[in-house]
């Protein structure tokens, strides 16, 4: 008994020593450290909905790209010098070929676990991309770029065009005779520049085409430039997520001045590292069974040979696209050739359609005149038009990837190619349009659908027959949080223009009029004054306004 009860007593002043260290471990610390206003964050609401885990995976996939990178570039050589190779994979012995594509080949059949590694790599690199831009597209068509959030909207574009770059680079990297085409394409694309197209080849390339230091240049780019950005710019998307609070969609009990979900930790976390561990599961499944990019397939690069149905990567084959659209147009200005058939689809085409997205959440605020904060998720049939110019730039993009594989449709199909790209062109004009107007019908349909069940209720299925001798559907009301998000769905506020002073400012109020009345499309039913639990169409409730 008095072993039992010393052997107590030790442990209960072990326990104390242990929390006396602790607590001036944690002081010392604090004292250093903002560990303080750090335990806030890890109790900050993050909302419990798969679509809010697409920037998650963006993320994940970027981290897995990173490991993975660090192992590549133990073993890559980024040199153009040649060499005759005499590695592991016969059909190429004896060839000589660069340095760059001498150690891809080594560590495909070389390097132990380095073809599993490499295809990793690569396949993180689709899902980064593709991840980035379905992210982008639910942030556009639920409104979370609006204020205060632009800013992180902008954020998120610059990410996406690092993105395409750092593809780019890291698909050229290997030498072989596909991504040697690529730079190929990518210099006649410098050369349609007026005037400085061959000064900014000779700098890019440091010589004639090919030159012999772009490998050397783009493995610093990949390596070095844009990862940096890469990680600085989305440590600063994660701190502005933190700070401004997530977007939510509407709901019973969620409002502009609140967030509703699990608790960062260890909720929150818990969820987020399983979906880590699952993406990282899926990158080396895909690594391991779906070949990607197998460029000993392809060869060396060879400025006098181009390989038959030559693709990009996916992410950039709207420009391929584009660049086999454009009928081959030339004009001569003082003696300079202006290749409009390569610099409208691959300089201005990518230009005007970055800078529409940069600019869209000012324009849009501009149309409407929403200057309000925004924290809950539109959802995007009560937003017809945005929803169909979202639809429309979906469908305008997926004609050019389509017709960037023209010659491969073609030839499986058994159809003319010069057919194929006349209709691939009519299709680019007139898709978009089409996309747009059934968008639209589509979401005011659905608005109208929605009306109808708020005032008269969901059919049951059960037919009864009135004292009349008649037949009626019987209907049950709509439950009460279904109720809910139809009554109090956000809906534009319309507010009378102020009047124009001069005339050239009263062409401007009219036409910001007219597009604000065209922005806010309401359906039918909804103009009728009813369907919002006793509140006007045009009048922002307190759920919807934003205020205290």
């Amino acid at each position: 008994m008095i072993f039992f009860r010393r052997a107590r007593l030790t442990a209960r002043a072990v326990k104390h020593r242990t929390q006396l260290a602790a607590g001036r471990t944690a002081e010392g610390l604090d004292a250093r450290l903002p560990l303080g206003e750090g335990a806030g964050l890890l109790r900050k609401a993050f909302p419990n909905h798969w679509s809010f885990l697409l920037g998650e995976l963006a993320l994940y996939s970027l981290i897995v790209l990173l490991l993975t990178g660090v192992y590549l570039t133990l073993f890559f050589k980024p040199e153009m010098s040649e060499v005759v190779y005499d590695g592991s994979y016969a059909p190429l012995d004896g060839v000589r070929m660069s340095q760059a594509f001498d150690s891809t080949l080594s560590i495909s059949f070389d390097v132990r676990g380095g073809l599993l590694i490499r295809q990793m790599h690569h396949w993180a690199s689709v899902i980064f991309v593709a991840a980035i831009g379905v992210h982008l597209l639910r942030v556009f068509f639920t409104g979370a770029f609006r204020k205060p959030r632009e800013a992180n909207w902008m954020i998120g574009v610059t990410l996406l065009v690092l993105a395409l770059a750092e593809g780019f680079a890291g698909y050229s990297l290997p030498d072989d005779l596909l991504s040697g085409t690529g730079m190929r394409i990518a210099q006649g694309i410098m050369l349609s520049i007026p005037v400085a197209g061959t000064y900014i080849s000779m700098f890019a390339f440091g010589a004639e085409f090919p030159g012999e230091d772009m490998i050397t240049r783009l493995y610093g780019l990949h390596i070095l430039l844009l990862p940096g950005l890469l990680l600085a710019l989305v440590t600063v998307h994660l701190m502005l997520v933190f700070y401004l609070k997530h977007t939510q969609w509407a709901g019973r009990g969620r409002t502009n001045r609140n967030a509703v979900g699990k608790p960062f930790f260890p909720h929150f976390m818990a969820a987020s590292g399983g979906l880590f561990f699952t993406v990282l599961g899926v990158v080396a499944a895909l690594g391991g069974l779906a070949q990607i990019n197998p460029v000993w397939a392809y060869g060396p690069y060879r400025t006098d040979l181009v390989s038959t149905g030559s693709q990009p990567d996916w992410y950039v084959g709207f420009l391929e696209g584009a660049l086999r659209l454009v009928p081959p147009w030339e004009t001569v200005v003082a003696g300079h050739t202006v290749m409009w058939n390569v610099l409208l689809p691959a300089l201005v085409l990518p230009g005007v359609l970055f800078a529409v997205l940069y600019a869209y959440p000012f324009a849009e605020a501009w149309v409407t005149r929403d200057r309000r904060e925004h924290h809950l998720c539109d959802r995007p049939r009560d937003r017809p038009v945005r929803t169909g110019l979202g639809v429309a730039g979906i469908a305008f993009y997926g004609v050019l990837l389509l017709a960037g594989g023209n010659d491969v449709v073609a030839f499986t199909f058994r159809i003319s190619l010069n057919e194929l790209t006349w209709a691939l062109r009519a299709a680019l004009v007139v898709l978009p349009v089409v996309a747009f107007l059934v968008t639209k019908r589509l979401c005011l349909a659905l608005q109208e659908a929605e009306f109808e069940r708020l005032a008269s209720g969901v059919e049951t299925g059960n037919v009864r027959q009135t004292v009349e001798g008649g037949f009626e559907q019987e209907h049950r009301p709509l439950d009460v949080d279904k109720r809910y998000l139809l009554a109090h769905r956000s809906l534009p506020a319309l507010k009378e223009p102020p009047s124009g002073s001069g005339g050239e400012d009263l062409r401007v109020e009219r036409l910001r009029e007219t597009l604000g009345n065209w922005f806010n499309t309401r359906s039918v039913a909804e103009s009728h004054d009813t369907g919002r639990g006793g509140e006007r169409a045009g009048e922002p409730s307190d759920h919807q306004s934003g205020h205290p």
